[in-house]
C-alpha cells in the first residue's frame, strides 16, 4: 500500500557510528603485526601508522567533496563509474565482487571467530576448523539481521561502535599507566635502520591502511542519508580523527606492554596484551574485540549491497539485484549475493594472504576514484559543491595511492599478481556483455548462449520467491 524505496534513515549520529564501526574493527586488532613486520621497527611502525593515518583523512575528505557532487549511492563505483566512465566502472566492480570484498569480509570474519574462542583455549591456539566454523555463524548472523531490517542494522551499528571505543580503551588505558610508571624498555632503540627493509613498505603501508579502512563507507549509502550535504563532511573528519588518536595510542600501549618479538608471535596481539597487562579481563576484552569486528561485517555488508543494487540500476549487473523487498524495504538479493564467496574464501583463506591479495585491487580503484575528482572539477566547473578540499588533497592521495600500488609488486608478487589478473579479467566480460547494448540506454544484455527469455523467466520467479519489487522513487 505504500511506495517501495530505500528511506532515509541514516542521521548524523548513525553516519558517524557506520565509520567508525566500519574502522575500529578487525584491523587494529591484527594488522600491528603485518606492519611491524614488513616495516622492521616499532619506530617506523608508528611512523606508518601515522602517515596511514593522515592519507586516510585525505582519501576520506576527497570522499565528502565527491559526496557533495555526486547523489547518488554507490561509493566507489559510482564515483568512477560518473567521473572516468563505464569500463573503469565495471572493472572496479568486478573486483570488489570476486576479490575486494569476499576477501575483506573474510578477513573480518576470521578476525571475529579467532577472538571469539581464544579465552576458551587460552594459552594454546584456537583450532583452526573451529575458528572458520564460529566466523561463518558470526557472518551468517549479519547476513541475515541485514536483510531483516535497515534500521536495527543500522541501530546495532551504534551500539556496537561504543563496544568497540570500549575496547581500545580498556588496551589503552593499562599501556598509558605502565608508560608514565617509566616501563620503556620496549621502545629504547625504536629506530634500528638496519631492519628497515624498503621493498616490504608498501606491505605495511596496505596493512596499515587495512585499519583505517572504512572512511569512505557513509559514500555507499549517500541517498540514505538526512541532509547529506552537511553530514557526510562532519562525520567524515570527526571519526577520522578520533580514529587517529585512538590507534597511535592503542599502537603504543601494545608496545609498552610487548616487545617486538611477542608482537610478531601473537596470532591474536589483543589477547596476547590482556595477558601481560591486565590478566583480570583476560576473557572480556577478546569478546570486546570479536563483538568489535562483528560490527565491522555488519557495516561491510551494509555498504556493500548498495553497490550491488546502484550497479543493478546503472545496468551494469542484473535487474534482480536493484530490487527491495516489499514489506522490510531492504536491497535483500544485493544482501544475499555475496555469502557464496565468503564462504569459500574463510574455509580455504588465510588472514594475510587474503590481506595482501585484495588490498592491491582495492587501493588502485581508490586511488582512480579521487583521480576522477580532479577529471570531474576539470570537465564541470560549473557544478557547485557544498564542500570542496584544496587541490593538492586529491592530488597527493592519488599519486600515493597508486605508487604504492606499483610498489607492492616488487614486494609480494604472488598475491599481487593474482588480484591484478582479477581485474583484467572484467576486461573480455565488459565487452562481450555489457559495452553490446540493446539500446541507447543503460540494459543488461544476457549472453547469447543464454536466451532473453529464460532470464525474464529466472528473474521473475526469484522476484515472486524473495518478494521485491523495483524501486518507485528516486533518491537522487
Amino acid at each position: 500500500e505504500e511506495a517501495v524505496f530505500l528511506r532515509k534513515k541514516i542521521t548524523l549520529l548513525r553516519a558517524f557510528s557506520l565509520l567508525i564501526g566500519s574502522m575500529v574493527g578487525s584491523g587494529i586488532f591484527i594488522s600491528p603485526k603485518g606492519v611491524l613486520k614488513n616495516s622492521g621497527s616499532v619506530g617506523f611502525s608508528l611512523v606508518v601508522w601515522f602517515v596511514c593515518g593522515l592519507l586516510s583523512m585525505f582519501g576520506a575528505l576527497s570522499y565528502a567533496e565527491l559526496g557533495t557532487r555526486i547523489t547518488k549511492s554507490g561509493g566507489h563505483y559510482i564515483y568512477i563509474l560518473e567521473t572516468l566512465g563505464p569500463l573503469p566502472g565495471f572493472l572496479f566492480l568486478w573486483a570488489e565482487f570476486f576479490a575486494i570484498r569476499p576477501a575483506n569480509s573474510a578477513v573480518v570474519s576470521l578476525a571475529f571467530g579467532r577472538y571469539m574462542l581464544e579465552p576458551f583455549f587460552t594459552p594454546c591456539a584456537a583450532p583452526v576448523p573451529a575458528v572458520k566454523l564460529v566466523s561463518l555463524l558470526g557472518y551468517y548472523m549479519v547476513l541475515t539481521l541485514n536483510s531483516w531490517s535497515v534500521t536495527w542494522s543500522a541501530r546495532l551499528q551504534t551500539a556496537l561502535s561504543i563496544v568497540k571505543l570500549l575496547a581500545l580503551a580498556l588496551i589503552i588505558v593499562p599501556g598509558m599507566m605502565l608508560l608514565s610508571q617509566g616501563h620503556t624498555e620496549n621502545l629504547q632503540g625504536a629506530f634500528d635502520r638496519q631492519s628497515l627493509v624498503l621493498d616490504k613498505l608498501p606491505l605495511a603501508f596496505y596493512a596499515g591502511m587495512f585499519a583505517y579502512s572504512g572512511w569512505f563507507q557513509t559514500s555507499f549509502v549517500r541517498e540514505e542519508l538526512v541532509r547529506p550535504e552537511r553530514n557526510i563532511p562532519l562525520a567524515v573528519i570527526v571519526s577520522v580523527i578520533t580514529v587517529i588518536v585512538g590507534y597511535m595510542l592503542t599502537n603504543v600501549s601494545y608496545y609498552t606492554v610487548l616487545g617486538t618479538q611477542d608482537v610478531l608471535a601473537s596470532p591474536a596481539v589483543a589477547v596476547s596484551f590482556v595477558q601481560r597487562a591486565f590478566k583480570s579481563l583476560i576473557s572480556v576484552v577478546p569478546v570486546l574485540v570479536a563483538l568489535s569486528c562483528f560490527g565491522t561485517m555488519n557495516g561491510g555488508i551494509f555498504t556493500f549491497s548498495r553497490t550491488l543494487f546502484v550497479a543493478s540500476r546503472e545496468g551494469q549487473w542484473p535487474p534482480l539485484f536493484s530490487m527491495i523487498h516489499i514489506r522490510r524495504h531492504t536491497p535483500l538479493p544485493a544482501v544475499m549475493l555475496m555469502f557464496p564467496l565468503v564462504t569459500a574464501m574463510v574455509c580455504i583463506g588465510d588472514i594475510y594472504h587474503l590481506l595482501n591479495f585484495f588490498s592491491f585491487s582495492r587501493w588502485l580503484f581508490i586511488g582512480l576514484a579521487t583521480l576522477g575528482l580532479i577529471v570531474h572539477r576539470h570537465r564541470h566547473p560549473e557544478v557547485h559543491s557544498p564542500f570542496k578540499v584544496p587541490l593538492f588533497i586529491p592530488v597527493s592521495f592519488t599519486i600515493i595511492c597508486l605508487f604504492t600500488v606499483a610498489m607492492s609488486f616488487y614486494s609480494d608478487p604472488v598475491n599481487i599478481s593474482i588480484g591484478c589478473t582479477m581485474v583484467l579479467s572484467g576486461f573480455p566480460v565488459y565487452y562481450l556483455v555489457i559495452h553490446r547494448q540493446m539500446s541507447n540506454h543503460f540494459l543488461w544484455i544476457k549472453l547469447s548462449s543464454f536466451p532473453p527469455f529464460l532470464s525474464d523467466y529466472f528473474t521473475h520467479k526469484l522476484q515472486l520467491l524473495l518478494e521485491v519489487v523495483q524501486q518507485e522513487i528516486k533518491t537522487y
